[in-house]
């Protein structure tokens, strides 16, 4: 696994955060970073499946742990990526991620699989 320092915890303190990750054969890459209400740290892709629109610019749902996509309103669960309501039916890419002391490491090139 090829893991990236891309942000600090602190950076999560106001929400969903999108940043561009370096992915070896596709450029850069549009991720969101979210932190759950039990503090773990998510990351997946930033762009709505349907709509192709940025989810980082969407509203954070803590009861479903999942982004709002700001244009039609559906949800994707951060943790698998999965779409929640339509119009969106297919999920977007997660990717592992590993936080070490201050630092969130994002691995693009190895994205998980959808539970």
């Amino acid at each position: 696994m090829s893991f990236t320092a891309v942000a600090t915890l602190s950076d999560l303190d106001d929400g969903p955060l999108g940043i561009e990750v370096d992915h070896p054969t596709e450029g850069a890459l549009p991720v969101v970073l979210v932190k759950s209400p039990d503090g773990d740290v998510h990351a997946m892709f930033d762009e709505c499946s349907h709509a192709h629109v940025k989810l980082s610019e969407g509203d954070f749902d803590e009861a479903t742990c999942s982004l709002e996509c700001y244009l039609h309103g559906s949800h994707f669960d951060v943790r698998t990526g999965a779409a929640l309501n339509p119009p969106a039916i297919q999920p977007v890419p997660v990717y592992p991620v590993r936080v070490e002391d201050d630092q969130i490491l994002v691995d693009v090139e190895n994205p998980l699989k959808e539970n």
